[in-house]
């Protein structure tokens, strides 16, 4: 198995064989014992597990540990409804993270940038873009899930596979439901799940800016962390240089810190992953999948939206050339949908778009300044994972707080760190702030990886893009 194109053909066999046993699941009688079934469908999953020992990939981790909680979730119902406490710690973990690294890498991304204070023009001109172009990939976001509708339907999904899905746990469950009806995480009964009361424009206004440090970071304030770590960096671009250098050394540091605090809490994400699937589908049944792969198709479909409808007109309209933009950036993008990391495709980026015609000291301020406020596909996937959220709690938004909670996330999602599922943590604040449960998220976090691969790529694509447009507002862009 030592031979990749041999692993690989293995693995394409035994996953028809377990799509095959998975359609099994649903009803339709192939006269297959359960013994052999099982042993199969756990022959496939231990082909996996060695694959992955061979490969040494968080990414390939990830997707085995899905595979892995399929195949618990199935056979090992009752053990698996115990595993949801993995998935908690993995969610605390991430919790832990929100304050620090929204501080330091605003205040980087902010007074660090001693060109937006010296380059002006081309600071307040990208960062227009930067706001114009996230405000719209939100916009598609929230229109997107609203279509959908990918988080409705997930409380009778549950009720329904209650009482068809693997007759042996009618009697547990119809029990466990008895003693309350709970989902997931949830600690609250789902009928009692209500959006916060409507806040005068007062309330809304003062909410905003925080009065204590401590308290904001305890009761999880993002927003209120968002605007104190804005104020902060543009007090700190005021001072004196040594202050301004010492302070700016702390949170580069700080920054660097938490990159690697990330890092190693996402080595816990394919045991939460796994734990994370395997409880949804012993708790739920395979329903709550239905509900997954239409977020999942709902994300893909927004971001080729985006690309269509943004994207491309910009393209038309300042006329770029189209086709040569993208074979400039088809293997940079290539590579951040493989490593779901924008830091990884970084150095190519920027080597393509100098290639493209882009000065390169227009690429060196655009594209790493991009990287804190330009993430198109992390913001649109923000908007529709916490309307998301709000659907599966039976949370009912109207269209005034849905563009509220889009300008809450539009300044949010300016600290979202180019790592690995570090939307997470913005999602997992995001949630806390408006008082909606934990247990959406974690059903989120089976599918994850596969939303994190196209928004990163998108964030890529947006940011070179970006990298173009300033060229040509400064009429510096020369194309090859």
């Amino acid at each position: 198995m030592k031979n990749p194109k041999i692993a690989f053909i293995a693995l394409l066999i035994v996953s028809l064989v377990n799509a095959l046993l998975i359609v099994c699941l649903y009803g339709l009688s192939f006269n297959i014992p359960k013994e052999i079934e099982i042993s199969i469908r756990w022959l496939g999953v231990l082909t996996f597990i060695y694959y992955g020992i061979t490969k040494s990939s968080l990414t390939v981790w990830v997707f085995i540990s899905m595979i892995l909680g399929l195949a618990l979730g199935t056979d090992f119902p009752h053990f698996s409804i115990e595993l949801n406490v993995i998935s908690k710690v993995f969610l605390k973990l991430i919790k832990t993270i929100i304050a620090p690294l929204l501080f330091a890498t605003l205040v980087v991304g902010i007074a660090g940038h001693s060109d937006i204070k010296q380059v002006g023009r081309m600071g307040w001109k990208s960062l227009l873009y930067f706001t114009t172009a996230t405000t719209l990939a939100l916009i598609i976001g929230l229109i997107a899930i609203n279509i959908s509708q990918a988080g409705v339907g997930i409380t009778q999904t549950e009720k329904k596979t209650e009482l068809h899905f693997d007759p042996h746990l009618l009697s547990y469950k119809v029990d466990t439901l008895s003693k309350e009806y709970t989902l997931l995480y949830d600690s609250k009964p789902l009928k009692e799940a209500k959006p916060k009361p409507k806040q005068s424009t007062e309330e809304v206004i003062l909410h905003i800016f925080p009065e204590n440090i401590a308290k904001m970071i305890y009761e999880g304030q993002v927003l209120q962390i968002v605007v104190f770590s804005i104020l902060f960096a543009m007090g700190l671009m005021t001072v004196n240089e040594t202050h301004k250098t010492r302070m700016l050394h702390f949170t580069e540091d700080l920054a660097e810190v938490m990159f690697k605090f990330t890092h190693l809490i996402m080595y816990l994400a394919p045991f939460a992953v796994a734990a994370a699937i395997a409880y949804t589908i012993g708790k739920m049944g395979f329903g709550i999948l239905v509900n997954l792969g239409l977020l999942l198709a709902t994300l893909y479909v927004a971001l080729l939206a985006f690309v269509i409808l943004v994207l491309t007109p910009i393209m038309l309209i300042l006329r770029i050339p189209i086709l040569k933009f993208w074979n400039a950036v088809i293997d940079p993008a290539s590579l951040a949908f493989a490593t779901a990391s924008s830091e990884a495709a970084l150095p190519k980026a920027m080597t393509a778009m100098e290639a493209f015609g882009v000065p390169r000291k227009i690429v060196s301020f655009v594209i790493p300044t991009g990287y804190s406020f330009n993430l198109d596909g992390t913001t649109l996937y923000l908007s529709l994972a916490t309307i998301f959220v709000a659907q599966a709690a039976g949370i009912d938004f109207s269209w005034s707080q849905q563009l509220g909670i889009m300008a809450t996330l539009l300044l949010m999602s300016k600290g979202v760190a180019g790592v690995p599922r570090a939307s997470l943590v913005i999602l997992s604040g995001a949630a806390t702030m408006y008082d909606l449960p934990e247990w959406p998220i974690a059903v989120i976090l089976g599918i994850d990886a596969l939303m994190d691969m196209a928004r990163t790529s998108v964030n890529l694509i947006g940011n070179c893009l970006a990298s173009v447009v300033i060229a040509i507002w400064e009429g510096e862009f020369k194309s090859q």
